[in-house]
């Protein structure tokens, strides 16, 4: 009887879930070495939202991965990060009772994001890609996406961060 429950125990053990970690997946093949982010396109009305999450995105694979990012498509690129930026919206979530003005904010950012390699093989494709946060507001809600905001400054290293985890991550 001990022998059948000892037995059990290691059937048991050795088996596993079928559960493993996520993150661990790499979806860009290791012959590429190069990625070209050029500027996203900006189809909003948003000034210059492309161009702070263009260089976030940039900061974030030169500092995550170990990639030679370049900012302009050439023949040294192995892979091409594509980005349009369709739509930005933010509305208030919570108000301060002292002032009525907005506490905090939900941001949403909807993008078209692709890599794709050199011979036109996506690698990573989210047509619909997106990005929701919620942010603290200490000033006026319609400043929130100046260029020079910081909370502005703090969706876009989110954003890349969250995008960059999602193209390696295979999501």
């Amino acid at each position: 009887m001990s022998r059948m429950a000892a037995l059990a125990v290691v059937c048991v053990f050795g088996v596993g879930c079928g559960y493993h970690t996520a993150g661990r997946a790499v979806t860009i093949p290791e012959n590429v070495r190069t990625i070209a982010i050029p500027a996203f396109v900006n189809q909003t009305q948003t000034f210059k939202i492309e161009q702070m999450l263009t260089a976030a995105v940039v900061r974030e694979f030169a500092t995550r991965t170990h990639y030679h990012i370049v900012n302009q498509v050439n023949d040294d690129a192995d892979a091409v990060l594509h980005g349009t930026v369709l739509s930005t919206y933010t509305t208030p979530l919570t108000y301060d009772s002292q002032t009525g003005r907005a506490a905090s904010v939900l941001v949403v950012v909807s993008m078209k994001v692709s890599l794709l390699d050199k011979q036109g093989k996506v690698l990573y494709q989210n047509p619909a890609y997106l990005f929701r946060e919620q942010y603290e507001v200490a000033r006026d809600l319609n400043s929130f996406f100046e260029e020079d905001s910081p909370a502005f400054q703090r969706l876009s290293r989110d954003f890349a961060q969250t995008l960059v985890s999602n193209i390696l991550e295979g999501f």
